[in-house]
């Protein structure tokens, strides 16, 4: 069976021991590692406690061997582009997925740094979330089905202050918010 959890592990910056401390119960980077190379069987308990570690829904641990995965072809240092050290799959952001599903924003007509036909994935969060979201771009539910989206400039449970991305519009207050989502992604076609 082709697993993704070294793939999905070094995208997350997690070292062995790091996804081991985080299974419950705790075991060891050994064992990780060796479920990882396949020399260990990866049997529907592990995969559910791998995934709880990693944050992920267990079926992303899964690859198809029919499938040709994009790999990371090149890394791009201070030097210019060059070849990665070690040969790995590329992850996509769905599949990077923790509790909370994404939300996309298209952008039908340029506004500040965001371009026509870029799409700007975001995560609900909870309105008492938006003190720590300060200085992120969010998007909030207004009456009527329509939407705010800005930087959030100030916020609390009852009120949020966002700027809008286009210079010169006046500052947004949305009152009594239900929801927020905080852009993550920004997906740009070349």
């Amino acid at each position: 069976m082709i697993n993704r959890i070294r793939d999905i592990r070094l995208q997350k910056g997690l070292t062995l021991a790091d996804v081991a401390a985080a299974c419950l119960p705790p075991t060891t980077a050994q064992t990780i590692g060796r479920l990882e190379t396949g020399t260990r069987n990866l049997s529907l308990a592990w995969m559910n406690r791998i995934a709880k570690a990693l944050d992920i829904e267990p079926e992303r641990l899964l690859r198809s061997e029919s499938a040709v995965p994009a790999m990371v072809t090149a890394v791009l240092t201070e030097n210019g582009a060059d070849s990665p050290r070690t040969r790995r799959e590329a992850i996509l952001p769905s599949d990077l997925a923790a509790d909370t599903p994404w939300m996309v924003m298209d952008v039908e007509q340029s506004s500040g740094e965001y371009r026509a036909g870029d799409q700007v994935w975001l995560r609900q969060s909870p309105p008492q979330e938006a003190p720590k979201l300060v200085n992120r771009d969010v998007l909030a539910p207004l009456p009527g089905g329509r939407f705010a989206f800005g930087r959030l400039i100030d916020g609390s449970r009852e009120r949020l202050t966002l700027l809008p991305p286009t210079s010169g519009q006046p500052v947004i207050a949305v009152e009594h918010p239900q929801w927020l989502a905080v852009a993550e992604m920004l997906v740009r076609k070349l």
